[in-house]
């Protein structure tokens, strides 16, 4: 058996296919605030290396939680995460854990002290992410995670849409616009794309073990078109903030990746059952990440 510090079992935990959702909050949020004349590009390389160390911690704590839970079984369809394949022990899980909560404050505190100018703006920006922190955590750890009754879908709209992007365009321009949570709230959306794929495709075994995730409550039915749903609500976000906001057709950019995104609904509204859905979870992230910088890049040319 290998070594639990084997730095490539190690990067496995930490699941690399799933980081470009923390990257594409922080490079949107910094695209409109560019957009507007505030962009600083060291806020945003802290902004980015602190929403990955909390995925990654969210990562971490989801590979423990679904482990000393019984969730990650053999019936589970998703790859195999360390400790269920017993590369890593339940006691290195939880240290990884406190080294990535302390990386993931030291990097936050920078990030505050860096970009506030006034004392209820970081207080306000600590509170948050100690709340970013417990969620990332509470999710599947403990005796009542909220991902196990069907709030998983909430907590990455909240975290990966409305504070990852709205809260990186505040740290750089100083002020909230309403209008900002239209990308906000499209980015989320994507990103809760990628959740319900996974819950979609574990569904039998989520409600086996009692993980009774939004798709669970829903059902397969239900749970595909909520898929659709999601997608569609991304894309009307972002038109809408193009229609508003937008004086260029640069800001429109963002359409190229309907095709593949309504290409990618259509196969997850026809898909037989679980074992069909384990390659789209890949693709999702993919049309995720490439909507987002298409939407950035436009409106950063314009």
């Amino acid at each position: 058996m290998k070594s639990s510090s084997s730095l490539a079992i190690w990067l496995d935990a930490a699941r690399p296919k799933t980081l470009p959702l923390a990257i594409a909050s922080i490079v949107c949020g910094s695209a409109v605030a560019g957009w507007q004349g505030s962009f600083s590009a060291s806020i945003s390389a802290l902004a980015l290396l602190t929403a990955l160390l909390l995925q990654i911690l969210s990562n971490l704590a989801n590979d423990y939680g679904d482990a000393v839970k019984g969730t990650d079984n053999d019936d589970r369809l998703g790859p195999q995460r360390a400790i269920q394949s017993g590369l890593v022990t339940p006691g290195a899980m939880r240290t990884a854990m406190g080294l990535n909560i302390v990386l993931t404050v030291v990097s936050g505190l920078t990030l505050i002290f860096l970009a506030c100018n006034n004392l209820q703006d970081m207080f306000g920006f600590m509170l948050l992410g100690l709340m970013a922190i417990a969620a990332s955590i509470a999710y599947t750890v403990g005796n009542k995670p909220y991902g196990y009754r069907g709030l998983g879908d909430l907590s990455v709209l909240m975290f990966f849409g409305w504070l990852g992007v709205a809260g990186t365009y505040y740290l750089q321009a100083g002020q909230i616009d309403s209008v900002i949570m239209l990308p906000a709230t499209a980015c989320g959306l994507l990103a809760v794309g990628v959740l319900n794929i996974n819950n979609l495709r574990d569904i039998d075994n989520d409600r086996a073990c009692g993980k009774l995730t939004l798709a669970v409550r829903m059902g397969p039915e239900w749970g595909r078109k909520y898929h659709l749903f999601l997608l569609t609500g991304s894309v009307l976000c972002l038109a809408l903030f193009a229609l508003l906001e937008m004086h260029s057709p640069f800001g429109w950019l963002f359409v190229l990746s309907t095709p593949l995104l309504f290409n990618h609904g259509k196969k997850v509204l026809q898909s037989a059952d679980g074992a069909a859905l384990r390659p789209m979870m890949a693709t999702m992230v993919k049309c995720a990440l490439l909507t987002n910088i298409l939407f950035a890049a436009g409106v950063m040319l314009s």
